[in-house]
């Protein structure tokens, strides 16, 4: 993303809800990756759940992520 990342309208949105809401992280590190959440299960079930980050601050859902998780079912041994 670069820095077009920085004109998108998204970004300044999520910037300003993660300061209104008190988050203050560090400005270490490189800055530009973007980050994601895969929810996996045993065996052969596979991805249960995949989200990408389109564009910096964009959070996956939790509600998303324990309905992925409760479908995890046990590997038998």
């Amino acid at each position: 993303m670069m820095m077009s990342g920085f004109f998108r309208l998204g970004v300044w949105q999520n910037f300003f809800r993660a300061w209104r809401s008190g988050y203050s992280g560090n400005l270490e590190g490189e800055g530009f990756t973007l980050g994601g959440v895969y929810v996996i299960g045993a065996g052969r079930q596979g991805v249960l759940l995949e989200h990408r980050e389109k564009e910096f601050g964009d959070k996956v859902s939790l509600s998303s992520v324990l309905e992925a998780a409760e479908k995890i079912k046990p590997q038998a041994s």
